[in-house]
Order: structure tokens, then sequence, then C-alpha cells
């Protein structure tokens, strides 16, 4: 059985659906992990997005990014990707990760300026990841 199954081959958010809900915890009252809640929530904000059409929400198992939870991990063919994490599993976490989502959509390479980051997102930039075949200059 093979771990890998197909997917989207366009722009993607990838979930971490395993993620702890805190440092302490790793589920919530119900019995549901933070990674579990956050693609709720991003789900539910993307759904009215039209700016976010292209993108396709998608969960797997384990980021192995699990110090630094809920994590999600944003790519797309010729754009540089990034993952993210430190995130609360809360709409406005899910907001501020879509709207990067949809200014990094707009640009050509999958580079966003500074000045144009929610602030939901700063500080939670883990590694950028070059796509296939290419690398980043400077």
């Amino acid at each position: 059985m093979s771990l890998l199954q197909p997917s989207c081959d366009g722009p993607a958010l990838i979930v971490c659906s395993t993620c702890r809900w805190s440092a302490q915890e790793r589920e919530d009252e119900q019995g549901v992990r933070g990674g579990a809640r956050m693609f709720e929530a991003l789900t539910d904000a993307a759904r009215d997005d039209n700016r976010l059409e292209l993108l396709k929400i998608e969960q797997m198992p384990c980021l192995f990014n699990c110090s630094q939870h809920c994590s999600v991990h944003l790519r797309g063919p010729g754009k540089i990707g990034y993952v993210l994490g430190k995130f609360e599993p809360t709409s406005e976490a899910a907001r501020a990760i879509l709207d990067y989502a949809a200014a990094w959509l707009e640009s050509d390479e999958g580079v966003v300026p500074y000045r144009q980051w929610p602030q939901g997102v700063k500080g939670h930039f883990i590694v950028r990841v070059p796509p296939p075949g290419m690398t980043v200059v400077s």
C-alpha cells in the first residue's frame, strides 16, 4: 500500500489534519485535533471568497512540524511554496492564511511583498520551498 495518493496539481493549501490543538493538548474538548479544526476553519472561510477559486484546500496527516502546530503548506506550479505554522485553529488565523494565499495566487512566482502580508501570518513562516526543477536566486 502506498502512502501517496493523487492530489491537485494546481495551487493548493495542504493542511496538517493531525496537528495538536495546543502545546499541552492534542485535542479539544470534543476530541478533535487542532489540524482538523484548522481545515474546517479554512474551508469555511474560503467558501465564498472568489479570490480563491483556483486554490484547492486539502488535508493530509502529519506535516512533521509538530512543535509548530497548526501547520499548512502553500504550493503551486512554478511558484515558491511556503510552510507556515504556530497557528491557533481559529477563524481569524484561517482568514489571515487565506488572505495571504490570495495575494500569493496573484503573484507571478509566489513572492508577496512584506507590506501586503496580513498581520496574522507575520512570524508564522517556517520554510520556503522552490518549485520542482527550480531554485531561488538572490
